[in-house]
């Protein structure tokens, strides 16, 4: 533009004076409208972020002698109330629990209709957490806390602590914390059956806890990743944790609370017949420690197998020849206090077909067994008719394991590096129950070179053994453990690079494997320890972590 005002003027360059004329008054005119334009342009003010303000409620927080059935609390501006199934705590709980209004929609108050009958002289806490933001940006008012009482004075104690979790390195988010009261009607099985006395929520923040405005007393003290908020401890979904002894408030002492997800109690559910001779039977707790015995009357020549089903938590219980009856009764117990009786049902269905699964597929790790399973009960095979050859045709020898519950067979052979297996199976090498035969098989699987594997030792400082050193995924799922009795490193060799997490297990009862805990019995977790940091483990690395153990660490059995 300003050339075009410096070409103007050049009279000589430019004959056309009105020509240029209008061009200079075109293109000032130009200038003051952008001019004008960005000085008026709306720029909508400064971004929201102050939460909302409450300007009263009624009654007044932290009043006495409530009666009523209603509370109402008002904002300055529009709010909205979300997520109140998980964030509002309400302690004690309330049964049933109260009307909030209004929900989902914008209003400037909040309405709690109370429909349960208060107790007299107690104390309740209406903890909202971060439920209540403002309608236009969503800025919440962070933790609001409205509390009243029925009788004369607000209860002022508090207990506080912090959870872990028995096999985590970090616990997970909402973990409910509970008292309750120790009094005549108190039994262990409280946690099953009653609401708490006191209630509060680590929500998604925080691993610490604060219950907060609870009278003087003696309590049970119970932390619970409460899955259906319904504040009772389901055993097949909840986690929970407990203080070994009743705590008495007040108190100056702070607590620990491990989560443990407990072993389920063995037991079968209703079995069925789902496939021509196999009846299912579904179970809960340790599938290893329950016996099936059939009490009918069967011809000599029956035979049966057990297999333990790949993908459910069933038992498949196979048999053979088709029996010309209704039902069959079986008896189904354990080695402890269970035993149940069951009719199962029966009728004309087609039978399973023989299918054989090889697993791994393409590569193979030095750490890992070429296996085959079947997908009905595997009876005979003839190890003849199975031959292993190298990629020099060289034949390799094998030895096998068989798994009659996971009806798997295993093949183990020495393997070196860069290498490649042929496995051929002739027909009728494996034969099922039901006298299905395979068709001829043909696998094969490698190695990589030794370089694109890692080494890692464990040296132990401080450690009380036995132990179990496990290597984790960062969700805690067991990639690679070690057993070990006596003080000495313990090297995993030949494992994929990758993010590794080590922990340690203290084996107390030494049967060299975890023993998660049990409210009823009173009994914590072993001792789980984990290194801090995660192991970056690289391709044709050795890498040496040294693990040295708290104090805490060396008593398991402290909590």
């Amino acid at each position: 533009m300003t050339n075009k005002l410096l070409l103007c003027t050049q009279i000589s360059i430019v004959p056309n004076m009105k020509t240029c004329l209008y061009n200079v008054l075109l293109a000032f005119s130009l200038v003051l409208m952008v001019n004008c334009a960005n000085r008026g342009r709306p720029t909508g003010g400064p971004k929201d972020v102050a939460p909302p303000e409450i300007i009263r409620s009624v009654p007044e927080n932290f009043s006495t002698n409530f009666k009523g059935d209603e509370i109402r609390i008002y904002f300055n501006e529009y709010i909205k109330v979300n997520n109140i199934q998980k964030q509002l705590i309400i302690s004690p709980p309330m049964d049933p629990a109260p009307e909030i209004t209004p929900l989902g929609t914008a209003s400037k108050y909040i309405a709690i209709k109370i429909t349960d009958t208060l107790a007299p002289n107690t104390t309740y806490a209406f903890n909202f957490g971060n439920s209540i933001v403002d309608n236009n940006e969503g800025n919440p008012y962070p933790y609001y806390r409205y509390v009243i009482s029925t009788g004369d004075y607000i209860d002022s104690l508090s207990v506080t602590g912090n959870i872990i979790d028995a096999t985590l390195r970090q616990p997970e988010d909402f973990i409910s914390v509970m008292l309750y009261e120790i009094d005549s009607t108190y039994t262990d099985s409280i946690v099953y059956k009653q609401n708490p006395k006191y209630i509060t929520n680590t929500l998604d923040s925080t691993t610490t806890f604060s219950i907060d405005n609870i009278k003087k007393g003696n309590y049970l003290l119970v932390a619970m990743k409460d899955e259906n908020q319904d504040n009772k401890f389901q055993q097949k979904t909840d986690k929970i944790g407990f203080h070994d002894a009743f705590i008495t408030v007040p108190s100056d002492s702070s607590y620990t609370l491990k989560l443990f997800k407990e072993k389920l109690d063995d037991k079968v559910i209703r079995p069925r017949l789902v496939s021509g001779e196999k009846i299912a039977f579904g179970y809960e707790g340790d599938y290893k420690n329950l016996n099936i015995e059939l009490l009918s009357k069967v011809p000599d020549s029956f035979n049966y197998r057990i297999t333990k089903d790949p993908k459910t938590d069933s038992l498949n219980y196979w048999y053979v020849p088709r029996l010309k009856t209704d039902s069959l009764l079986f008896n189904v117990s354990n080695h402890k206090n269970y035993t149940e009786t069951f009719t199962v049902k029966l009728s004309e269905q087609p039978r399973d077909t023989l299918t054989l699964t090889a697993k791994p597929n393409g590569d193979i790790g030095f750490n890992e067994d070429f296996t085959i399973s079947g997908s009905t009960p595997l009876v005979r095979f003839n190890q003849k008719q199975l031959t292993i050859i190298d990629k020099d045709s060289t034949r390799i020898d094998f030895a096998t394991v068989f798994d009659t519950l996971t009806n798997t067979y295993t093949f183990k052979f020495e393997k070196t590096e860069s290498n490649q297996y042929r496995i051929n199976m002739l027909p009728n090498a494996m034969v099922d129950l039901f006298g299905n035969t395979n068709d001829t098989l043909n696998y094969s699987i490698s190695t990589k070179a030794l370089s694109n594997y890692s080494n890692v030792r464990v040296v132990l400082q401080n450690a009380t053994y036995p132990v179990i050193i496990q290597l984790t995924d960062n969700k805690g799922k067991v990639t690679h453990e070690m057993y070990s009795e006596q003080a000495a490193p313990v090297d995993f060799r030949n494992i994929t690079p990758g993010t590794y997490f080590l922990r340690v297990v203290f084996d107390t009862n030494k049967n060299q494997k975890f023993d998660s805990g049990n409210f009823l019995k009173k009994q914590q977790p072993e001792r789980i320890s984990h290194y801090p940091e995660a192991l970056d483990v690289r391709a044709g690395w050795d890498l040496v972590q040294e693990f040295t153990l708290s104090r805490s660490d060396l008593d398991p059995s402290e909590n």
